[in-house]
C-alpha cells in the first residue's frame, strides 16, 4: 500500500513541489514559470497529444462504454457543481457556471497521464488518450454554452455558435488533437526525422508542465469561500470517480479502460478551470483555490483510488 504512494504518486508530486518551492524562494520568478508554461501547454503537450492520437488504434481505444461512463459522470458533476453553487451557497448564476466548470474539468493531461503511466505502464494509456481527445472540446462546449445562455447576450444563432467555436479552437490542445486525427485517418507517414524531433519534445512535455504547474500555484492562496472550495474538491476528487466506477461497472468496461476512466476522473481540477473563470471574470478565487487545494489533497485521494483499483 505504502509502496504505491512512494513509487507511483510521490514522484509526480515531487516535480510539482520542486516547481512550487523554487518559485516560492525566488530562484524561479513568474516570468520563468510563464515561459515554461507557455512552452509546455502551448507546444510540448500539444505535440504529445498529436503524436498519441496520430498513432493510436482508434478501433481499440474509442470504446463507447469508456466515453459514456466518463463523460456522463463529468456532465453530472457539472450539474451538481452548478446547482450546489446556486442553491446551497447562494452564488449568482454566472459564478455557479464557473464553479460547475471546476467540478467538470479534471486534470487528465498533467496528472492523469503521468500517474496512470507510473501505475500501469505506458501501454495502459490507450484509454487516457481516448478521454483526452474529447476532454477540452466537451468541457468547453458545456461551460461556454451554459455561460452564454445565462448571459443571454441576444446574439443570433450563427453568431452564438461562432463565439463558442472560436473560444474552443483557440486552444492549442484541441488543434493538436484534430491534426492527430487527420494524420491517423489519412494514413500519412511522418518523416523519421520529424518523428525523432517529436520524441525529443514529448519527453520534455509532462515533466516541464508539472514543474510549471507547481510554480503557477504559488500565486494562489486559499482564502475565503472555504465551504465552496471544499464542495468543489469533494465533487472532483470523490464524486466524479465514484460515478465513473458505477457506470463502468454497469457497462462491464474492460479493466484497462476502467482504470484509465476512474483515475482520470479522480484528478484535481485542471488549470483550465481557472482559465475559464478568468475569461469570464467569475468565481476566480474559488477556481484558483480549488485547483491549489485539490491538487494537494489528491496526493491522498488518488492513492485511495489506486488501492481500490488494485
Amino acid at each position: 500500500m505504502l509502496q504505491t504512494l512512494i513509487e507511483v504518486i510521490l514522484p509526480v508530486f515531487l516535480v510539482i513541489g520542486s516547481g512550487y518551492l523554487l518559485t516560492r524562494v525566488g530562484y524561479m520568478n513568474q516570468t520563468h514559470i510563464d515561459g515554461v508554461l507557455r512552452f509546455t501547454q502551448g507546444f510540448a503537450v500539444p505535440c504529445l497529444l498529436f503524436n498519441a492520437i496520430a498513432h493510436i488504434d482508434l478501433a481499440a481505444s474509442f470504446d463507447p462504454r469508456l466515453l459514456g461512463s466518463f463523460y456522463t459522470a463529468a456532465a453530472l458533476c457539472f450539474l451538481v457543481g452548478l446547482t450546489g453553487a446556486r442553491f446551497i451557497f447562494k452564488r449568482e448564476w454566472e459564478d455557479a457556471v464557473a464553479i460547475g466548470f471546476c467540478c467538470l474539468f479534471s486534470n487528465s493531461v498533467l496528472l492523469g497521464l503521468p500517474i496512470t503511466e507510473r501505475a500501469y505502464g505506458p501501454d495502459a494509456l490507450t484509454g487516457n488518450y481516448a478521454i483526452i481527445a474529447f476532454h477540452a472540446p466537451f468541457c468547453y462546449a458545456i461551460g461556454i454554452t451554459a455561460m452564454e445562455v445565462i448571459r443571454n447576450s441576444g446574439k443570433p444563432g450563427p453568431a452564438f455558435a461562432r463565439s463558442i467555436l472560436t473560444a474552443m479552437f483557440k486552444n492549442a490542445l484541441i488543434v493538436a488533437i484534430l491534426l492527430g486525427f487527420l494524420v491517423n485517418f489519412s494514413g500519412i507517414k511522418l518523416p523519421v526525422v520529424a518523428e525523432d524531433a517529436l520524441g525529443l519534445i514529448i519527453r520534455a512535455a509532462l515533466p516541464g508542465a508539472l514543474f510549471a504547474l507547481g510554480g503557477v500555484l504559488v500565486q494562489y492562496k486559499p482564502e475565503g469561500d472555504l465551504r465552496t472550495i471544499a464542495f468543489v474538491c469533494s465533487v472532483s476528487l470523490l464524486l466524479h470517480p465514484a460515478l465513473v466506477w458505477i457506470f463502468g461497472s454497469i457497462t462491464s468496461l474492460k479493466e484497462d479502460l476502467f482504470r484509465s476512466a476512474v483515475l482520470n476522473a479522480a484528478m484535481a481540477p485542471g488549470f483550465n478551470a481557472y482559465i475559464f473563470a478568468n475569461i469570464y471574470g467569475r468565481a476566480k478565487r474559488v477556481a484558483a483555490s480549488s485547483v491549489l487545494l485539490a491538487t494537494g489533497t489528491s496526493l491522498f485521494t488518488v492513492w485511495m483510488w489506486l488501492l481500490l483499483l488494485g
